[in-house]
């Protein structure tokens, strides 16, 4: 989510992209829905592992909550904002984390 919202609301000026240390085969399906009902499709999106190539290419690495699992990104370029998987939890927590990583890349973009 949090890098479709990037790609979406930074209008070009930078990119994102979204891996992890262990990727799931899919985007959660509920993921997919709380996007789509603010107008981002995530239908094409693929999970993807978190390789040494982009520890060198990209400025900056955003964990959700998991800074001692991802201890793989350099301290250096790792912000942590601790937002909590909502894996399983239904769709209302999907909406609220939809919320907060929204609000998260708002101000990361206000402040670059």
């Amino acid at each position: 989510m949090a890098a479709a919202f990037f790609n979406d609301m930074a209008k070009g000026n930078g990119i994102a992209d979204s891996a992890g240390t262990n990727p799931a085969t899919e985007v959660n399906p509920d993921a997919v829905r709380v996007m789509k009902e603010i107008g981002i499709d995530l239908t094409k999106n693929k999970p993807k592992l978190l390789t040494n190539g982009m520890l060198k290419e990209y400025d900056i690495f955003v964990t959700m909550g998991c800074i001692k699992g991802c201890s793989i990104t350099p301290k250096e370029k790792t912000v942590e904002w601790n937002i909590e998987d909502p894996k399983g939890k239904g769709i209302e927590k999907f909406r609220e984390v939809r919320d907060k990583i929204k609000k998260k890349i708002e101000d990361l973009l206000k402040n670059a």
